[in-house]
Protein backbone atom coordinates (compact mmCIF):
# COMPACT_ATOMS: atom_id res chain seq x y z
CA UNK A 1 0.00 0.00 0.00
CA UNK A 2 1.36 3.43 -0.92
CA UNK A 3 1.78 6.51 1.21
CA UNK A 4 -1.42 8.55 1.56
CA UNK A 5 -1.76 12.31 1.90
CA UNK A 6 -4.45 13.05 4.51
CA UNK A 7 -5.83 16.54 5.20
CA UNK A 8 -7.35 17.42 8.57
CA UNK A 9 -8.50 20.58 10.33
CA UNK A 10 -6.42 21.83 13.25
CA UNK A 11 -7.56 24.51 15.70
CA UNK A 12 -5.18 27.48 16.16
CA UNK A 13 -4.04 26.68 19.72
CA UNK A 14 -3.03 23.14 18.71
CA UNK A 15 -1.59 24.28 15.39
CA UNK A 16 0.77 26.69 17.20
CA UNK A 17 1.95 24.00 19.62
CA UNK A 18 2.63 21.57 16.78
CA UNK A 19 4.37 24.31 14.78
CA UNK A 20 6.66 25.14 17.73
CA UNK A 21 7.47 21.46 18.33
CA UNK A 22 5.91 21.48 21.81
CA UNK A 23 3.10 19.11 20.76
CA UNK A 24 4.48 15.98 19.10
CA UNK A 25 1.26 13.94 18.91
CA UNK A 26 -2.31 14.28 17.73
CA UNK A 27 -5.52 12.75 19.07
CA UNK A 28 -8.23 12.01 16.52
CA UNK A 29 -11.41 10.01 16.36
CA UNK A 30 -10.49 6.75 14.64
CA UNK A 31 -13.20 7.11 11.99
CA UNK A 32 -10.61 7.16 9.20
CA UNK A 33 -7.55 5.06 8.44
CA UNK A 34 -3.92 6.07 8.39
CA UNK A 35 -0.68 4.13 8.33
CA UNK A 36 2.93 4.68 9.36
CA UNK A 37 4.67 6.98 6.82
CA UNK A 38 1.43 8.57 5.60
CA UNK A 39 1.57 12.37 5.41
CA UNK A 40 -0.83 14.35 7.58
CA UNK A 41 -1.56 17.85 6.27
CA UNK A 42 -2.87 19.94 9.16
CA UNK A 43 -4.88 22.90 7.93
CA UNK A 44 -5.39 25.61 10.53
CA UNK A 45 -9.12 26.11 11.11
CA UNK A 46 -10.64 28.95 13.06
CA UNK A 47 -13.72 27.57 14.86
CA UNK A 48 -15.04 31.07 15.56
CA UNK A 49 -15.09 32.20 11.93
CA UNK A 50 -15.58 28.64 10.62
CA UNK A 51 -12.89 29.29 8.00
CA UNK A 52 -9.42 28.04 7.20
CA UNK A 53 -6.65 30.55 7.94
CA UNK A 54 -4.51 29.49 4.97
CA UNK A 55 -1.71 28.03 7.11
CA UNK A 56 -0.79 24.36 6.72
CA UNK A 57 1.68 21.97 8.32
CA UNK A 58 2.92 18.72 6.86
CA UNK A 59 3.76 15.91 9.30
CA UNK A 60 4.79 12.30 8.74
CA UNK A 61 2.87 9.66 10.71
CA UNK A 62 5.44 7.77 12.81
CA UNK A 63 3.28 5.90 15.34
CA UNK A 64 -0.39 4.95 15.69
CA UNK A 65 -2.14 3.67 18.82
CA UNK A 66 -5.86 3.05 18.87
CA UNK A 67 -7.64 2.92 22.20
CA UNK A 68 -9.60 -0.19 21.30
CA UNK A 69 -6.20 -1.91 21.09
CA UNK A 70 -5.39 -1.10 24.74
CA UNK A 71 -6.21 -4.01 27.08
CA UNK A 72 -4.38 -2.60 30.12
CA UNK A 73 -7.38 -1.20 32.00
CA UNK A 74 -10.86 -2.43 32.79
CA UNK A 75 -13.95 -0.49 31.76
CA UNK A 76 -14.63 0.80 35.29
CA UNK A 77 -11.13 2.32 35.52
CA UNK A 78 -11.51 3.98 32.12
CA UNK A 79 -14.93 5.38 33.05
CA UNK A 80 -13.58 6.71 36.34
CA UNK A 81 -10.25 8.17 35.16
CA UNK A 82 -10.33 8.40 31.34
CA UNK A 83 -7.12 8.32 29.31
CA UNK A 84 -4.10 10.59 29.18
CA UNK A 85 -2.25 10.99 25.91
CA UNK A 86 1.39 11.66 26.74
CA UNK A 87 3.89 13.10 24.25
CA UNK A 88 7.53 12.14 24.56
CA UNK A 89 10.79 13.62 23.28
Amino acid sequence: MGIKIIEKKCWPEYYEKILSGEKTFDVRLADWKCNINDILILKEWNPKTKKFTGRTLEKKVTYIAKTKDFKFFNKEEVNKYGFQIIGLK
